[in-house]
């Protein structure tokens, strides 16, 4: 039986026991290596032990083992077997991810880059989507929810390679020596660095924030959203946080992890932080945007942006509402956080989008209000931003949005 993932879909195993393999052309410039993070339900490793490479190539458990890769014909293999019944009680899921250290290009010069699984007769395809100056990627995820085995397909780029990753799941990596440092100064007196919240919690609730100027001024206005696993048992608690923007010359645009990721220093301005696929109750899911601070400057005039959580019908049906979604801007010591009551009927697996909030930017003055309007049950549609002389009004009829799959237009309404 063969199938293929697309990128943040999951699936069943057969067994419990398999292998990994990672594909692509053979080039004496580019260095990739497979890795294998054994983590805990906190996303990290318990210690140095839960990485398997070439360096260290088994894990005592015996749940995962890294093989050296092989070249055949023009292509060269990468490959780890696992066996997650040995996995200890406290690792949650097993990450498999790729560094290239070779040419600076990244994964850009990796040509014919696939991954497969497979286990007991069954073959899971699992194809990228592009990548550019990436040099790290979580290429998937294999866990056990339930009592089965299960992969889900994840293709999350970082340019921090190797590095990264470490730092990401709680790895200590050796620093080059160094001279030893100059004798601290006595240490000053503690300064009380606590950020005052400010809650929204109706939509007609809203917050005005100047923003800073000079070289000292924050480089960026964080956004984020967070969401809490909902301990139904089922393996359907991915969230994706998107961002529409709507620009002066009223065009829309879209932001959402990983293939529309956007941008900071060009338009739209906005840069997505990266796909976040768990979440527990202990340890909340987060997914984060940067906005440019002068973004109303660069894109010539006002700017509004709708924030909202999408939950993807092939991660599995989820009461949205159950997840506990709220949205947070920070900007230098200034915090505003989003949260109020669920609008009746949204409690259904049905409603695939929320609108957390929407921020409104003119020069250096932004706006923030909570939404909590939801989708139509079973609509796709994403939420759409109009201006008329002041007013910005948002309805929830916009195209259709898919990972892996090209934009379209619907009813004259297209995202740039």
């Amino acid at each position: 039986m063969s199938q293929t993932l697309k990128q943040g879909e999951n699936t069943a195993l057969n067994s419990a026991k398999g292998k990994v393999t990672v594909h692509h052309i053979a080039d004496n410039r580019i260095d990739v290596n497979l890795t294998a993070f054994l983590l805990t339900e906190a996303g990290k490793v318990v210690d140095d032990s839960g990485m398997v490479f070439f360096n260290t190539p088994a894990h005592q458990s015996g749940a995962a083992t890294y093989i050296p890769p092989i070249t055949s014909g023009n292509e060269l293999k990468h490959s780890i077997d696992f066996d997650l019944s040995r996995l200890p009680q406290h690792i949650a899921r097993v990450a498999i991810t790729l560094t290239q250290d070779g040419t600076g290009t990244g994964f850009a010069a990796v040509q014919g880059l696939s991954a497969k699984i497979e286990v007991d007769g069954q073959v899971v395809e699992l194809a990228p989507s592009g990548f550019d100056r990436e040099s790290g990627i979580i290429a998937l995820e294999l866990y056990t929810r339930n009592g089965r085995t299960k992969a889900r397909s994840v293709w999350q780029g970082f340019e921090s390679g190797l590095a990264g990753l470490c730092q990401m799941y709680g790895v200590e990596v050796e620093e080059d020596s160094a001279p030893a440092p100059a004798p601290a100064p006595a240490p000053a007196p503690k300064i009380d660095i606590t950020k005052t919240v400010v809650s929204l919690s109706k939509p007609s609730d809203m917050h005005k924030i100047s923003l800073a100027k000079g070289p000292s001024s924050p480089e960026f206005i964080k956004v984020s959203a967070t969401w809490v696993d909902n301990n139904d048992g089922l393996d359907n608690d991915d969230l994706d946080l998107r961002i529409g923007i709507l620009r002066p010359n009223g065009q829309m645009s879209i932001i959402q992890a990983p293939e529309r990721a956007g941008s900071f220093d060009q338009a739209p301005y906005v840069l997505h932080q990266g796909d976040v696929i768990t979440a527990s109750v202990k340890e909340p899911a987060t997914e984060t945007v940067h906005i440019n601070p002068r973004i109303s400057h660069l894109l010539g005039g006002k700017v509004a942006l709708v924030c909202s959580v999408y939950s993807a019908l092939a991660n599995g049906a989820v009461s949205v509402a159950s997840l506990k979604p709220k949205m947070r801007m920070e900007y230098d010591e200034q915090v505003v956080e989003c949260a109020f009551e669920f609008q009746s009927g949204f409690g259904s697996s049905l409603v695939y989008t929320y609108v957390l909030g929407i921020i409104e930017i003119d020069g250096d003055e932004v706006n923030i209000n909570p939404s909590g309007q939801t989708s139509r049950k079973m609509s796709e549609a994403t939420p759409w931003l109009t201006r008329s002389g002041e007013k910005v009004t948002m309805t929830i009829n916009g195209p259709p949005v898919f990972k892996g799959k090209p934009l379209r237009t619907v009813s004259g309404k297209n995202y740039v």
